[in-house]
């Protein structure tokens, strides 16, 4: 069986391959629309599941397995995606410093066209940033193509005091929540 990761993100890439050696990257080639009726949650799960789908469609065979995933940041249930340019990347920065914010990542695996699809969320609380840092964070160029504009595993770690859930899940993949459900479709992993 072919496991296809959906995805061209070098971190999920990393976090699944370390699990599945044979791996697949095949990114999917779908839009990404928004979805303003739906919650964080929900629109993570959307997006999983759009994105699994493209390359199931195209790519799957029967007994191969899909995975399709989406990481987005909310602060007050309003998402915050990529930033634009650096002077978005500066007002995301400032809305999370000194607050509480949530990662969500949708997962979406696609075995024989049966699809399970489910969201997990992360409580990061990051310190009060100063603007020197935000602008040196910035410069570093590391923000610009990271959903709420910080990677954790990065530069970024300075910032945050603490979380409540999955660490994995706030680098784009929630591995103990992904590897619970893999192995309830067959998949071994250790």
């Amino acid at each position: 069986m072919r496991i296809i990761l959906a995805s061209g993100s070098p971190r999920r890439k990393e976090l699944l391959g370390k699990f599945i050696p044979s791996l697949e990257i095949i990114p999917s080639r779908a839009d990404e629309p928004s979805f303003p009726e739906l919650g964080p949650a929900e629109t993570v799960k959307k997006l999983a599941l759009i994105k699994a789908r493209e390359v199931a469609g195209r790519e799957a065979g029967r007994g191969d397995m899909v995975i399709g995933a989406d990481t987005v940041v909310a602060i007050d249930n309003k998402i915050l995606g990529k930033p634009r340019d650096e002077a978005h990347a500066g007002e995301m920065l400032r809305a999370l410093s000194g607050s509480v914010h949530e990662v969500f990542t949708g997962v979406c695996i696609i075995k024989d066209w049966e699809e399970c699809c489910f969201a997990e969320k992360t409580e990061v609380y990051f310190r009060r940033l100063t603007d020197y840092e935000i602008d040196a964070y910035i410069a570093s160029g590391e923000p610009m193509d990271k959903a709420g504009a910080y990677g954790i595993q990065g530069i970024a770690s300075l910032f945050v005091e603490k979380i409540n859930g999955d660490y994995f899940n706030v680098m784009g993949f929630p591995v103990c929540a992904a590897g619970k459900q893999l192995e309830k479709m067959g998949v071994k992993l250790i």
